[in-house]
């Protein structure tokens, strides 16, 4: 990694930060600690990839980034706010205007539009309809798909359902966009394109964690967090 990003880097506050992080999961008299001491940061506007291979605790990690359970042990700070002890109801409000998923399976609904699929998360908000619509508009054409509002997921490719997917997970502009194995699903096209669309995003600003098993794929981001047997083996904070 180039020396003055780092310098930079560590100059600003994350916008997420684990703090010896610890998740342990019990199976009868069995104890393991599928994450162990583990610590990262990461900044905003950056283009981080974790990765790993099975077994190595990248999908508990997921979880926790992703704010969809919480640590054992240790802390997560969310632009300084801790919020390792949030119930339920806190983190999944938290969640909701932070974080923009993008998972494998593009998880669109079927017989729903492309445009209402982008608005489907203001759909419960003091957002009007028409404003909503507009925004989805604007995602839409963001990711390239303004010709393709009408449609359904089964009248796109899987590249475009990615496409519409990603649309959605802006729609809220969130403060990171956490994608998991966001190309798994693709022949290796359309796969080079959505990465293409995650470095444009980057350029607009965003701040992007992609977690993959494909270490080539890894190091298409800015910066690598490698992770081994429940611990982080190369860049913490």
């Amino acid at each position: 990694m180039n020396k003055s990003l780092l310098k930079t880097n560590k100059s600003k506050i994350p916008v997420l930060e684990l703090r010896h992080i610890v998740k342990t999961y019990t199976t009868g008299t069995t104890t393991f600690n599928a994450l162990d001491d583990v610590s990262l940061c990461i900044y905003r506007g950056e283009f981080v990839s974790i990765t790993g291979p099975s077994g190595s605790g990248k999908s508990t990690l997921m979880h926790i980034v992703g704010l969809l359970d919480n640590p054992s042990y240790g802390q997560v700070f969310l632009e300084e706010q801790d919020i390792s002890h949030f119930n339920e109801e806190e983190l999944a409000k938290t969640r909701n205007v932070t974080l923009g998923f993008v998972f494998q399976q593009f998880n669109l609904l079927a017989k729903t539009s492309s445009l209402e699929n982008v608005t489907l998360p203001l759909l419960y908000s003091d957002v009007p309809k028409k404003l909503r619509n507009q925004l989805g508009i604007e995602m839409l054409k963001k990711v390239g798909l303004e010709n393709k509002m009408a449609n359904t997921p089964a009248q796109l490719s899987g590249g475009q359902q990615q496409r519409v997917a990603i649309a959605r997970a802006l729609i809220n502009d969130p403060k990171i966009i956490l994608a998991d194995e966001p190309t798994g699903n693709l022949d290796s096209k359309s796969g080079k394109e959505i990465i293409e669309l995650f470095h444009k995003l980057h350029r607009e600003g965003r701040t992007i964690i992609l977690v993959t098993h494909d270490m080539d794929l890894a190091k298409q981001a800015q910066r690598m967090i490698i992770i081994r047997d429940g611990h982080v083996i190369n860049q913490k904070c």
